[in-house]
């Protein structure tokens, strides 16, 4: 998949040097499901497991421009049967890179191939409660509230409530 500033391609083993030091970043993980002792040995780990298993993908997003990674995909609970996936989890890696718009256009290009390339009927995601910045995203691409799952995901010992969201096919080409 390619944007006008970004390329996103399925992972690379080399990209999980990137991955294990972003999802050890309190500012990248804010709002994600990692435990604070995350490693590198568990991020390469999850993405062997991930390779194993049909249902799932890993995309590195690369700026064009530099050649150089800048942020995770990652898809699962694909259901060929049903045409439908889950958007799991999507991140901007470094400080630089976030607030200037990355996010949007990955995001138009990703729901493009979901939809269009993959013949999806529904792609879902969820979020946490407090993340914005992500409800004002997904609500201006036209993903539809499905509510809130209590206490869905545990990070460092904690429970947190996700709003989840979804996507049609119909939805995605009225647009």
């Amino acid at each position: 998949m390619e944007t006008q500033n970004y390329i996103i391609r399925e992972a690379e083993f080399a990209d999980y040097q990137y991955f294990a030091r972003w999802e050890t970043d309190p500012q990248t993980t804010e709002f994600l499901a990692y435990d604070e002792d995350r490693t590198y040995e568990d991020v390469v780990t999850e993405a062997f497991e991930n390779r194993m298993d049909e249902t799932k993908v890993d995309f590195t997003i690369v700026d064009r421009n530099t050649g150089k990674p800048i942020g995770r995909i990652y898809l699962s609970r694909i259901d060929r049967h049903s045409d439908s996936l889950d958007i799991t989890k999507l991140y901007i890696g470094d400080d630089e890179n976030r607030g200037r718009g990355v996010g949007r256009e990955v995001m138009e290009e990703l729901l493009e191939f979901c939809f269009t390339n993959l013949h999806m009927e529904r792609v879902s995601l969820d979020y946490f409660t407090g993340n914005r910045r992500a409800a004002a995203l997904y609500e201006s691409l036209g993903f539809k509230n499905e509510g809130v799952a209590r206490n869905a995901c545990k990070k460092n010992g904690r429970y947190y409530d996700l709003n989840l969201m979804s996507m049609l096919r119909s939805e995605f080409f009225s647009k």
